[in-house]
């Protein structure tokens, strides 16, 4: 894991070693004072020899300008590259999530992957940035504190020295409780965020059912842990500087007696004694720092391993020798295909279909009976059990993932548009296509005229998920942002199942012109929107119950037929 993070400081070379070369200038100077002071109280002001002492007086406070210079660069460019290291590691996090498969996210709440991407991240810039300067200048001033202690007195720094095993024990002994307890402080503030995005983006849904209540309750107990973890993280904290703060104490207790005895039987003068006073808090000053650190590296450490847990997971399966496919004819067909989430039950079982080019493939069957999960696996959203699935003769497997999924359109029940303009949510399509190319795949998709009709036209912002459109335009734009990738593939997952009947009409026939020249596969829930399709397949319990047309299967008095009854008596 160490060299994973010494790795960010590769591209920062040279500001790196300026900052280190700038803490330990800056360290060099606080050791100044004390040696002026032994040599005022030893020789100048024993000697009455004012000038020397006006001049050593002005040569420390240019040295104090310059240490503040010193400061103002590690402060500020330290910072600085903590803050590009972090930029780094975000974009390294955001490129591997766009490589995850569908599953991470099955797992992983938003604001929770959010909370790595900002918490933690922050907490891993503040090590990045004190961890070598504190570690680093802290152990080499030390070293030299202890030196120059020794050239005053060397058992009485000898003394001194005896009490760092003691500190290094307790300091060992309690910083494994304040990791572990940290961490679960991070986790808690994951949930946190996990719960506040959730209620966030539901606050209509809540106000609706008038939930305000329990979302606060829900929220609370995630809250409540906070606070809980917190309080252990804190806790240890409070021990582990509570007690090695008491062993620093010691330092000046030992030194005030020990020193006290030593003038006492003349083994030392009072000005060394006074000089090494002053002097002793060089050497305690470092390794207070080094102890103070300990906080924000334990942070920074479990903020890096959380950020690592993500690095490592897994990202979409992709054969090394896969080929990059052009434009696809779009022959699908699916041979003994099986299918499981995470090792749970299986949702499909031996599936064997056959899609022809350019045909209008339609499934339908109980909820749950694995119709949707099929249509994820053609785009190899999931992983088959078993089994195997091509196109024109081709296993996707054998396709890179983007070539495969960029001869595939796809709409959903669950529209996603992101918070940025009409163009720009229709561009995500085919971002190449020109301003007429946009303009003609709304035309098609029945939604220019309204797009017009709006202030701004194609660059009005329609907010967050499109809360500021209608269900049927937001189905609109994203039946427009398919045609403008027009892909030879498409998939309708139930489409227009959440719309009222007026305008399911009417965006069918959008939908029926974006069919046109395409293979289309089709998840219905309302059997009279696909009784024109070539073919449908009855999915029940992840197995083919029945297969034809719907004519043939009315005849066949099957699944079909009772379904098809059921919602004609129901007026569906």
């Amino acid at each position: 894991m160490l060299k994973r993070f010494l790795a960010y400081y590769k591209p920062h070379k040279k500001i790196f070693t300026l900052d280190m070369l700038a803490s330990f200038a800056s360290a060099l100077i606080g050791l100044v004072y004390p040696i002026v002071t032994r040599k005022m109280l030893n020789d100048l002001i024993p000697n009455k020899n004012y000038s020397l002492i006006v001049a050593f007086g002005l040569a420390l406070l240019a040295l104090y300008f310059v240490c503040m210079l010193l400061q103002y660069f590690i402060q500020y460019q330290g910072h600085i590259m903590g803050v590009k290291m972090q930029a780094q590691m975000r974009s390294d996090m955001f490129k591997h999530l766009q490589k995850l498969p569908f599953s991470f996210y099955d797992n992983h709440e938003t604001g929770k992957i959010m909370s790595r991407m900002t918490n933690d991240l922050f907490d891993i810039t503040e090590l990045a940035h004190h961890g070598p300067e504190n570690i680093i200048i802290s152990s080499i001033t030390v070293i030299i504190s202890f030196i120059y202690l020794s050239t005053i007195n060397i058992w009485l720094a000898l003394i001194i020295f005896t009490c760092v095993p003691l500190l290094i024990f307790i300091s060992s002994s309690t910083r494994k409780r304040m990791k572990n307890a940290f961490r679960l402080s991070k986790q808690a503030v994951a949930k946190i965020n996990a719960s506040l995005q959730s209620s966030i983006s539901g606050i209509r849904v809540t106000k609706a059912f008038t939930n305000s209540e329990k979302e606060i309750e829900k929220f609370e107990e995630g809250n409540s842990q906070f606070k809980e973890a917190s309080r252990e993280a804190y806790k240890a904290m409070g021990i582990f500087h509570s007690s090695t703060t008491f062993v620093t104490n010691i330092f000046n207790v030992v030194v005030l007696i020990a020193g006290g005895l030593f003038l006492y039987g003349g083994k030392i003068t009072f000005a060394d004694y006074s000089a090494f006073i002053v002097s002793v808090n060089l050497f305690i000053s470092p390794i207070t720092t080094l102890i103070r650190f300990m906080e924000s590296f334990q942070n920074g450490v479990t903020g890096f391993e959380r950020f690592i847990e993500v690095l490592d997971t897994p990202p979409e399966p992709e054969r090394t020798n896969a080929k990059s496919a052009e434009r696809l004819k779009g022959n699908i067909s699916f041979k003994n295909v099986s299918c499981s989430y995470s090792g749970s039950k299986e949702v499909l079982k031996n599936i064997n279909l056959d899609i022809k080019q350019g045909e209008t493939f339609a499934l339908v069957g109980p909820s749950g009976g694995g119709k949707t999960t099929a249509c994820h696996l053609i785009p190899h959203f999931y992983e088959t059990s078993s089994g195997e699935i091509t196109i024109d003769g081709i296993n996707i497997e054998d396709l890179t993932l983007e070539s495969l999924r960029r001869n595939i359109g796809i709409v959903q029940q669950d529209i996603y548009l992101f918070n940025s303009s009409i163009k720009e949510n229709i561009l995500y399509g085919c971002y190449e296509a020109t301003d007429e190319e946009v303009i003609e795949a709304a035309k098609r998709a029945g939604i220019h005229e309204y797009i017009m009709s709006l202030e701004n036209g194609y660059d009005t912002v329609i907010g967050e998920r499109g809360v500021r459109l209608s269900g049927g335009q937001k189905q609109r734009l994203c039946i427009a942002r398919v045609f403008l990738k027009n892909p030879p593939i498409l998939i309708l997952d139930e489409a227009t199942s959440a719309l009222d009947s007026i305008t399911e009409i009417m965006i069918q026939k959008s939908l029926d012109e974006l069919c046109q020249g395409r293979t289309t596969v089709v998840v219905a829930h309302r059997l009279s929107t696909i009784k024109n399709a070539d073919r449908i397949a009855v999915i029940a319990d992840g197995k083919v119950a029945e297969e034809g047309t719907h004519s043939a299967l009315l005849e066949k008095n099957g699944m079909y037929a009772e379904l098809y009854n059921q919602q004609y008596k129901e007026g569906c």
